[in-house]
């Protein structure tokens, strides 16, 4: 297990690889107050997908857009649980660049993730979106 950070207790296993870049679990002593985002999308402040063709500045804009979201709800990156990480692409490498972005943002606090290589996304050119869940305070 690891300390709490914020609302959230990142939680370790003494029996799995102790090298993967996330945490197993999380929890919370918090009872009832869970934030649940849509999938944040590379889209600008005009609705338009940002960088098409390039997955780490659609990834970078994804989470600039899921954190001010988190900050609209009284939350920040450290109070996330658990995200879900959308690539559109079939390359391991690729899913590893975007991993990178969404690892360097939440830095210390590696909340458990799912990260997935689908083969489309919602709005035309988007090929990034990260959905989370969060404890408000």
């Amino acid at each position: 297990m690891s300390p709490h950070t914020g609302r959230v207790r990142l939680l370790r296993s003494a029996t799995l690889a102790d090298t993967v870049p996330y945490a197993y679990a999380a929890a919370t002593d918090r009872p009832g107050r869970l934030l649940f985002t849509a999938g944040a999308c590379p889209l600008d402040d005009e609705c338009r997908v940002v960088a098409p063709g390039d997955h780490v500045a659609q990834a970078e804009q994804v989470l600039a857009n899921l954190r001010t979201v988190l900050r609209e709800a009284g939350a920040d990156l450290t109070d996330v649980l658990k995200t879900t990480v959308y690539v559109a692409s079939d390359r391991r490498e690729v899913l590893a660049q975007v991993w990178e972005v969404v690892a360097r943002a939440f830095g210390d606090h590696d909340a458990p993730s799912t990260l997935l290589g689908v083969s489309v996304l919602g709005w035309p050119d988007q090929l990034v979106e990260v959905e989370a869940v969060a404890v408000l305070p």
